[in-house]
């Protein structure tokens, strides 16, 4: 109990921390976007009062005061769910920007990883098992897909199976003239197939390192001496390649997959801008273009998070499955 303690009070120091670079980074930026705001307004003829001014101010977390004041009125707003109002959606909450745009990145990112972490785990596996055979010499091809630059490898899946054979659609998260977003089968079954080909990209280049990285693990593990003395006992081998070899030989994947699950929310920035996903990915990039910083400080918050709360749920996980790391 003690060891999980101490894990909840590091990642409970590490969110504080998390919080309070996010406040302080976009304050030390250059430039305004209540500056921004008016700017839009005055092109289009709006007139802009000192009252306005300070209205703007206030909606997005400023409103002067000294940067203490500020740091906690930002916290209360946390404690509300209150992230700031959107310049790109102005007068939208972030909260609401982020909301519309956070499932998208979950569904596409998220099941992308999980199949690449399955299907590269379990045949690493089978390749440390069957050394020579021809799915151990596959290996260095799924590596090359990992050594294409990433963008590259999405415009060579767009130009062969969007525009050579169009069997997918190159662009969208769904078909916006036919279906209308909801809980229905038509829009899930549109949203699906206009998933397929960024899911491929992300998979694709991927999978090798997963296999690579458990092909390598099984092989060390297999050498060691508590498997040979389990094979010399006379247990059975798919006993002992899945009770001792796979189960140790696993644990530094876990790690390596808890870092990627947790940044499964930031999203593929460049797989999303490819094929104009509407993820959390093509959100930051857009907030960045419009100096954002409402939606910049928001989208980098769930971020943080969502890689903190990840690696606390792997960090509990690999206690429970290897007892050494709850030992002092």
């Amino acid at each position: 109990m003690r060891f999980y303690l101490q894990k909840i009070g590091f990642y409970v120091v590490a969110i504080w921390a998390a919080i309070t670079i996010n406040f302080v980074i976009p304050r030390l930026m250059p430039g305004n976007p209540v500056d921004v705001i008016i700017s839009k307004m005055a092109a289009a003829g709006q007139p802009v009062t000192p009252q306005t001014k300070h209205a703007i101010e206030v909606a997005l977390g400023g409103g002067g005061g000294t940067w203490w004041q500020q740091y906690g009125d930002y916290l209360v707003n946390l404690l509300h769910g209150n992230l700031g109002i959107s310049l790109v959606d102005y007068p939208e909450k972030v909260s609401t920007v982020i909301g519309q745009a956070l499932p998208w990145t979950i569904a596409l990112v998220g099941l992308a990883t999980v199949i690449s972490f399955i299907i590269g785990v379990a045949l690493g596996m089978f390749a440390g098992w069957r050394r020579g055979s021809w799915l151990d010499n596959l290996i260095p091809v799924t590596t090359m897909f990992q050594a294409v630059p990433y963008f590259w490898l999405a415009l060579i899946l767009v130009l062969l199976l969007s525009r050579v054979v169009q069997w997918f659609p190159y662009a969208g998260g769904y078909d916006v003239a036919a279906t209308v977003p909801g809980f229905s089968l038509q829009f899930i079954g549109s949203a699906l197939y206009y998933g397929i080909l960024p899911a491929l990209t992300i998979v694709l280049s991927s999978i090798g390192g997963w296999m690579l990285g458990m092909r390598n693990m099984m092989v060390a593990t297999l050498s060691e001496d508590y498997i040979v003395t389990a094979e010399a006992k006379g247990l059975k081998p798919t006993r002992v390649r899945f009770t001792y070899a796979a189960r140790n030989a696993v644990l530094p994947s876990l790690s390596g997959f808890a870092i990627s699950l947790g940044f499964v929310v930031a999203g593929s920035i460049v797989t999303e801008q490819v094929f104009s996903y509407p993820g959390v990915g093509q959100l930051l990039f857009t907030a960045v273009s419009n100096n954002d910083y409402a939606l910049m400080q928001g989208v980098f918050l769930v971020i943080s998070l969502s890689v903190l709360a990840a690696n606390l749920v792997v960090d509990v996980l690999y206690g429970l499955i290897d007892p050494r790391t709850r030992a002092r």
